[in-house]
């Protein structure tokens, strides 16, 4: 492990500061996932702002029932949260699906939004990546990529993104929030990660320097009635090979709202708008159901050993969906 600075900061514009004067600065939540990838060597920061202490654990909901989540609240603390199990149970089912309980205890909201992916060529430094260094190519696409993305990757990396939480947060129009030297911003989540294309290093939108200070999620009643699905190879905790993160409001047999986001099928979280197109308005079936999630996933492009995510994608829309309108009807 490369040499690091470390400090520990308590304010806001003490750790602005620190990440403003240094691009090699990283924060430290939990440190889940960037202590394993600097052990690995993945991850070389020259000084490491431990953030933990700053005073954004606030769980809040806003004017008109919104939801504020800072981002050091950890993600047993937000799915333990009494009201967000109520008004967003996808969300509490997605942070309780993405790791085990001593990780949730440790792992943050904002830590959570920027872990990077588990593609083995990327952890590995003895091959070549596009996201660990550009232009030395990706040899998944060729190689192992049984778990690998099948919606908006290029050839120059083909990598899912890992996050449970974030896939719920795509579904309700999440918007993350930060600060930086020049002031505070705003990104919607589904501008957050950026696509592949041909940069797959730059993974997010986040300017130079700047501190996650939170998560909003705009009021949705339909929220209420929602649910998370993670497909994985084995029964404990493990990165999903698929999952769906879905609201419903059904009225007299018709849909009338509904959201749906994709996991472990792309770079990011996957917002399903051709889906949601589809089915807006139209009938609560089955059939209905099948059809929205076929006009999503015609714009997948399957490599020769992860084809089978698209049958898996469409069961998962069909079965979360159903259970949803049958939920609605009792």
């Amino acid at each position: 492990m490369k040499e690091f600075g470390y400090e520990r900061v308590f304010d806001v514009a003490g750790a602005v500061a620190l990440l403003g004067a240094d691009p090699e600065a990283r924060c430290l939540g939990g440190g889940t996932n960037l202590v394993d990838l600097m052990k690995s060597g993945v991850e070389r920061p020259a000084r490491l702002v431990d953030v933990r202490e700053l005073p954004l654990d606030r769980i809040e909901f806003t004017q008109g029932e919104g939801l504020r989540i800072g981002a050091t609240v950890t993600n047993s603390d937000l799915a333990a949260h009494p009201e967000v199990r109520r008004r967003y149970p996808a969300l509490t089912q997605a942070v309780l699906a993405g790791a085990s309980g001593q990780l949730r205890n440790m792992a943050t909201v904002g830590g959570n939004l920027l872990q990077r992916t588990r593609c083995g060529y990327f952890t590995d430094l003895a091959k070549p990546c596009n996201k660990r260094v550009p232009g030395s190519g990706c040899p998944a696409v060729e190689g192992e990529h049984h778990n690998h993305a099948v919606l908006g990757a290029s050839a120059h990396c083909v990598a899912t993104h890992p996050s449970d939480m974030a896939v719920a947060l795509t579904a309700f129009d999440a918007v993350v929030t930060y600060e930086t030297l020049d002031g505070p911003g705003e990104l919607p989540l589904a501008e957050f990660y950026l696509p592949v294309g041909d940069t797959p290093h730059r993974e997010t939108a986040l300017p130079s320097g700047a501190l996650i200070t939170g998560v909003t999620v705009p009021a949705a009643p339909v929220a209420a009635r929602s649910r998370y699905r993670k497909v994985r190879e084995r029964a404990s905790y493990a990165f999903a090979i698929g999952s769906i993160a879905a609201a419903l409001d059904v009225r007299e047999g018709v849909v009338r709202e509904v959201r749906l986001a994709f996991g472990a099928v792309a770079s990011r979280p996957w917002r399903a708008r051709e889906a949601e197109r589809a089915l807006l308005g139209g009938p609560a079936d089955a059939e209905a159901f099948a059809a929205a999630a076929d006009a999503e996933l015609a714009q997948a492009e399957p490599l020769p050993h992860n084809g089978y995510k698209v049958p898996l994608t469409r069961n998962l829309v069909v079965a979360t969906l159903t259970e949803l309108t049958e939920e609605a009807a009792r």
